[in-house]
């Protein structure tokens, strides 16, 4: 990790802590994921350290953190342990997102800030089968019928990451009378929600991200926490979890063949393979597409906490996710070319980073949306001038 771009306080306090906790967390990670068995363990300690109320304003009660805190934190963690990272990265990023955004009411933001000091854990259920990713537009199937004094939800969600721990769910669902599409606040623990236990995926496994079942869910009128469309629009840069949680998993992978590279001697060679100069090339490629990535994501953090209200960075928003997720398989391939064979024995975690990156590409944006999206940003600009 590059220290000379670690600066906050709050960036150097939580780096130790996670540092400290690293081979705790790394013992399981391997069953965990032959397993597809959610790291509750550590979960649990994110949570009784704080870590959970990371991005929750102090006005709030919470540490506060800025968007680029967090990026580099989720990096960080990321390297640690992927799937723990990407799981809390969805908690993180929605608190962040929701209390600089102001879409709810204030009484409701409250009511959250105080759940989530006292340990609760959200995150969003958007996408279904049959509509595939919800930033492409489709219209949910699952719907929300209002019948006197409650909204009745009907429907199931795909994809919901961290479905065992998690206390509070934002459900988006098709309200019929009015002809938009909603978010409902559902706790966990409501008649009529459950849990499928069907995420049985090649990467991430860890994640334990579920279906969720909604049958005759009951929830207050309350609960209708948005309208999609009516609040302003938002530049939300706090997506920027995603991507830092894979940079990280790519910087454990190139970890890894250093170490791999130095200490490996076959009887063949005088030394280790470090010294082979096909070995070293492949080391410094491996370095300088981190370099790359790294510094991208982490200006793009930096410079969103810091525009003006009139600018947009909407383009390095995109462009992030993208280069870090080609940057990142890159990085691991050529690990494990360094690595070799041994690189795809189960008992080493190359195989691993290899497939939790591969999921990667299949969270928002996807890298067809993010080209079109920057182009489109391109022609607007030449119309405007």
């Amino acid at each position: 990790m590059q220290s000379i771009l670690i600066q906050s306080d709050i960036q150097k306090e939580w780096i130790q802590k996670l540092e400290a906790q690293k081979a705790q967390f790394k013992a399981n990670a391997a069953q965990n994921d032959i397993q597809s068995r959610f790291p509750h363990e550590n979960i649990q300690w994110l949570i009784d350290s704080g870590y959970t109320q990371l991005t929750l304003p102090k006005s709030y009660g919470g540490y506060g953190a800025s968007l680029e805190d967090m990026v580099i934190l989720q990096t960080v963690l990321g390297s640690i342990d992927g799937a723990t990272a990407l799981s809390i990265g969805w908690h993180l990023s929605f608190i962040g997102e929701l209390f600089e955004s102001n879409k709810w009411e204030h009484s409701q933001l409250c009511q959250l800030a105080e759940d989530v000091k006292q340990g609760a854990l959200i995150n969003r259920a958007v996408s279904e089968a049959e509509t595939g990713s919800p930033t492409r537009g489709g219209k949910p199937l699952t719907y929300a019928e209002r019948q006197e004094d409650y909204y009745v939800i009907n429907g199931v969600k795909t994809f919901t990451s961290m479905s065992p721990a998690l206390t509070h769910i934002v459900v988006v669902a098709y309200i019929p009378e009015k002809e938009r599409v909603g978010f409902f606040l559902v706790k966990k623990d409501t008649e009529g929600l459950s849990i499928a236990n069907n995420w049985d995926m090649l990467g991430m496994r860890a994640t334990e991200s579920h279906d969720i079942l909604l049958d005759h869910v009951k929830v207050p009128l309350t609960h209708l926490v948005e309208i999609k469309g009516e609040a302003p629009a938002f530049e939300n840069g706090w997506l920027l979890h995603i991507p830092s949680t894979y940079l990280g998993i790519a910087q454990a992978a190139r970890d890894y063949a250093y170490e791999f590279a130095a200490s490996y001697q076959p009887n063949s060679i005088d030394g280790t393979i470090s010294d082979l100069p096909v070995v070293q090339q492949n080391l410094g490629k491996m370095d300088i597409k981190l370099i790359t990535a790294r510094h991208l994501l982490w200006s793009t953090a930096h410079a969103y906490q810091y525009k003006c209200q009139n600018q947009s960075i909407q383009s390095e928003l995109s462009a992030s996710k993208v280069v870090v997720m080609n940057e990142g398989l890159d990085v691991i391939d050529l690990a494990m070319r360094i690595v070799g064979a041994k690189s795809l024995e189960m008992s080493r975690p190359l195989q691993r980073f290899y497939r939790d990156m591969r999921a990667g590409l299949h969270n928002p944006p996807m890298e067809d949306m993010a080209y079109h999206q920057i182009a489109d940003i391109g022609l607007r600009a030449l119309q405007i001038h």
